[in-house]
């Protein structure tokens, strides 16, 4: 009797302790009242499981982060937004996303997962503003509901994939520029994973026609290619990439770098030999590029995000 009172007793604990924390979505926008867009009926939001089990997400028409809370006895009070890749076509929103923000939470950083709308003429007007302005809501939501949800304002920053990267690195890097200008949406930190960062020479096409088309002008492949618009405002930078990466050319981190570096910006770069490109967390048997996550951890203790503050 005693033992079956002690066995309901922990499966109710734990059961609670799940609820407790379930993960939660939240709109960006008020409902009719996101910026950009135009109704279309005929585009509906698709989720597909692919058979490498990675949940691929596309023809987002209603914005929204999901909060992954660490267990509040091991919130540091960091937090990050997680911003997956896909070449503004797709988002990689399993691997890319809840993988990672699982990970952070392990090390009691809480994590957003953005799932932003994807530039498209269908839907959106101005398209190459669009997933910016969702990146900034995101940042802007956060630091508002940031007691709930055990966050230190100042202590927010941002992780990308791939054109994930290319979006935190714009955001990183525009936060104060155009209409939307807000200090609110600024990050802290900012973690760049195999990211898209120009648009010029070394570009990833595919990111640069879906943002701003096939034949943009001279103006807009400057304004969008990152490392070009860095300065020393923007924030510290954890980057990581494979040299054999036929994706994205590994001289997008490596520029980036360099531009964090002459702004006297702190900044950390990994570059493997082997990994090629979209792996995240899965480079078990890839050889030394195994050792990112461990890196990461290492530098985001180096920051001080891994103590309680």
């Amino acid at each position: 009797m005693n033992f079956t009172l002690t066995l309901l007793s922990a499966t109710l604990l734990l059961t609670t302790s799940a609820m407790a924390q379930k993960p939660e979505t939240v709109d960006l926008w008020p409902k009719n009242q996101i910026p950009n867009a135009i109704p279309n009926e005929a585009v509906q939001e698709k989720s597909e499981l692919g058979k490498d089990g990675i949940l691929r997400i596309s023809d987002v028409k209603v914005p929204t982060i999901t909060a992954f809370l660490p267990p509040k006895d091991k919130a540091t009070g960091a937090a990050i937004l997680v911003i997956p890749g896909g070449g503004y076509g797709i988002l990689a929103y399993g691997h890319e996303g809840e993988e990672m923000a699982k990970w952070f939470n392990e090390r009691g950083i809480a994590a957003f997962v953005l799932k932003h709308r994807l530039p498209d003429d269908r839907t959106q007007t101005n398209k190459h503003e669009v997933p910016l302005a969702d990146a900034m809501q995101a940042m802007k939501l956060i630091r508002q509901h940031a007691a709930k949800w055990n966050v230190n304002t100042d202590r927010l920053g941002v992780i990308g994939f791939s054109a994930g990267g290319h979006l935190a690195s714009t955001l990183s890097t525009h936060y104060h520029r155009g209409t939307t200008a807000s200090e609110e949406a600024k990050p802290n930190f900012a973690i760049l994973m195999y990211p898209v960062v120009t648009f010029g020479a070394k570009a990833h096409g595919g990111s640069r026609e879906k943002l701003i088309g096939k034949t943009p002008s001279a103006e807009q492949i400057a304004y969008y290619s990152n490392e070009l618009q860095v300065d020393g405002k923007t924030p510290p930078t954890f980057l990581v990439h494979a040299q054999d990466d036929k994706g994205v050319p590994v001289e997008n981190s490596i520029d980036y770098y360099l531009a964090l570096t002459k702004a006297n910006v702190p900044a950390e770069m990994h570059i493997y030999p082997k990994g090629g490109h979209g792996y995240a967390l899965r480079v078990q048997g890839k050889g030394s590029i195994e050792n990112w996550p461990a890196a990461c951890e290492g530098w985001l203790k180096s920051m001080g995000l891994l103590e309680k503050k």
